[in-house]
C-alpha cells in the first residue's frame, strides 16, 4: 500500500470514529432527553449507532493490517 493509500485509510477511519461519536451523541441525547416517551427511537438510533462503529472497527483494523505491512 503506497503512502497515499495509507493516508486516505487514516482520513478514513478518522472520518468513521467522527460518524460513530454523532451517532453515540445522538443515543445518549435519547437517554438523557426523550426517554420514556422517546422509547420507540431506541431501535433506529442503537442499529444506526451499532453500525456506524462497527464500520469504524473495520476500517481500524484494514489501517492496523495495512500499516504492520
Amino acid at each position: 500500500m503506497t503512502d497515499e493509500e495509507l493516508k486516505d485509510l487514516d482520513k478514513e477511519v478518522k472520518k468513521l470514529k467522527r460518524q460513530a461519536s454523532e451517532w453515540a451523541s445522538q443515543l445518549h441525547d435519547l437517554v438523557e432527553d426523550k426517554l420514556p416517551a422517546g422509547y420507540e427511537e431506541i431501535p433506529g438510533i442503537a442499529q444506526s449507532t451499532y453500525d456506524a462503529c462497527k464500520a469504524w472497527a473495520a476500517a481500524t483494523a484494514r489501517l492496523a493490517a495495512a500499516q504492520k505491512a
